[in-house]
């Protein structure tokens, strides 16, 4: 939303009345003899908008404070009750008679402000005024839920992901009010995947040891008509080691290299003729010492629920999984597609770490790549999971509201 600042209306001249005055403005002033009349009030010689006790004053003011003559002295515009009063950046003109807020400038909303004005007259005479007013309540608020975890240590296929409670349609306002930036600093881009969903990620994959803040600064952003965000808060993470994993649905295998380097090629079964396993690169998005696999989540009806899986890595939003396999026999693994899509290693009921599944699972981060080719079946949808890997960079890019 647009808000225009208003001029505020031309300030009335300010009357000196004189003590005995019949005929004529004679006796009022002289050649050094100051007014003999009463002084103007502050209110008289200093407007303040909004006006003192102001409620519901919009985000992109009016904010203003004019004199008729004389000059400002010194203006001070603060937020107050809160755990740390706040200043409004502002100047004042050349000419010394306005004070306004600097370019871009916006007042938080549910807040309330103080202003404090020091001016001198037109004959040198000082006046100060203090007023407050309050900014709009807004009825509607949004927040964007967002992985991953302040202080968490990531793997460098992490992508920074917002999913928001509801529909943005000022999509530029908000991503220009979400920045990411790394140490070392890499080009970072946001990429939208309907209204609800952003994600940020650079090019390539992070390189390890890159710090990462995420600073989102929503409170007060106007997303659609009326909804205004509530967030204000700067994340960081670390990116840990590179881990990318290699799963070859065809050989039946995944080999797993860390910083480059392989560390193993273990037998792996995926998904069956009936139910392949999608291609592409997929980023880890959560572990699961042991979690339930019901096929009628995922549209498989009855055929299985497994209230006990060991040592479950989430793949894609839609239950791709890299999971403990207990129930088919050892044999299995490494020669048969036996899955219903999802990506199975060997393991024993209640998990092991001497395992494959364990042995996986104790050195996998959240943010690791996991990439399966050969299978049967298509590219995952850059939009299930973490998975804008798959898209070029300058697809990626023409996915921003901001370019």
């Amino acid at each position: 939303m647009r808000h225009v600042l208003m001029r505020a209306g031309r300030g009335a001249a300010v009357a000196l009345t004189c003590a005995g005055l019949m005929t004529s403005l004679a006796g009022c002033t002289g050649s050094g003899v100051a007014a003999m009349g009463k002084p103007p009030s502050p209110e008289d010689t200093i407007r303040v908008i909004p006006d003192d006790g102001a409620r519901e004053v919009l985000a992109g003011g009016p904010l203003e404070i004019r004199l008729p003559s004389g000059r400002l002295e010194r203006v001070k515009v603060m937020r107050i009750e809160s755990e740390t009063p706040t200043p409004v950046p502002g100047r004042i003109s050349e000419d010394e008679l306005r004070w306004q807020p600097t370019d871009g400038t916006r007042l938080d909303l549910a807040a309330k402000y103080s202003v404090d004005v020091v001016a001198l007259d037109a004959h040198g005479r000082r006046s100060a005024r203090h007023t407050t007013f309050t900014t709009k309540v807004p009825e509607h608020r949004f927040i964007g839920y967002f992985k991953p975890e302040n202080r968490a240590t990531v793997g460098t296929g992490m992508i920074v992901s917002f999913d928001f409670n509801q529909k943005i349609e000022n999509r530029a306002a908000v991503e220009r009010a979400i920045k990411v930036t790394s140490d070392p600093p890499v080009e970072i881009v946001g990429h939208w995947f309907d209204k609800d969903r952003l994600d940020l990620r650079p090019e390539s994959y992070w390189e390890p040891g890159t710090r990462v803040t995420v600073a989102v600064r929503l409170r007060d952003i106007e997303a659609a008509p009326g909804s205004y965000g509530i967030q204000d808060k700067t994340v960081s993470f670390t990116v840990g080691r590179s881990q990318v994993s290699l799963v070859d649905a065809e050989a039946k295998t995944m080999a797993v290299r860390r910083d480059g380097q392989l560390l193993a090629t273990v037998p792996i079964t995926a998904g069956a003729p009936k139910s392949t396993t999608y291609n592409g690169k997929m980023v880890v998005s959560d572990l699961y010492d042991v979690t339930r696999m019901d096929g009628r989540t995922v549209g498989f009806g009855g055929e299985y629920d497994i209230k006990d899986v060991p040592h479950a890595m989430r793949l894609t939003e839609s239950g791709t999984y890299l999971h403990g396999n207990y129930w088919a026999a050892a044999d299995i693994f490494g020669s048969v597609n036996v899955s219903h899509g999802c990506i199975g290693l060997r393991d024993v009921k209640g998990g092991s770490g001497d395992t494959p599944a364990g042995w996986f699972f104790d050195r996998t981060l959240v943010g690791d790549v996991v990439e399966v080719i050969n299978s049967r079946d298509k590219l995952v949808a850059p939009s299930n999971g973490l998975s804008g890997w798959n898209l070029p960079w300058a697809s990626w890019k023409e996915g921003s509201a901001l370019r």
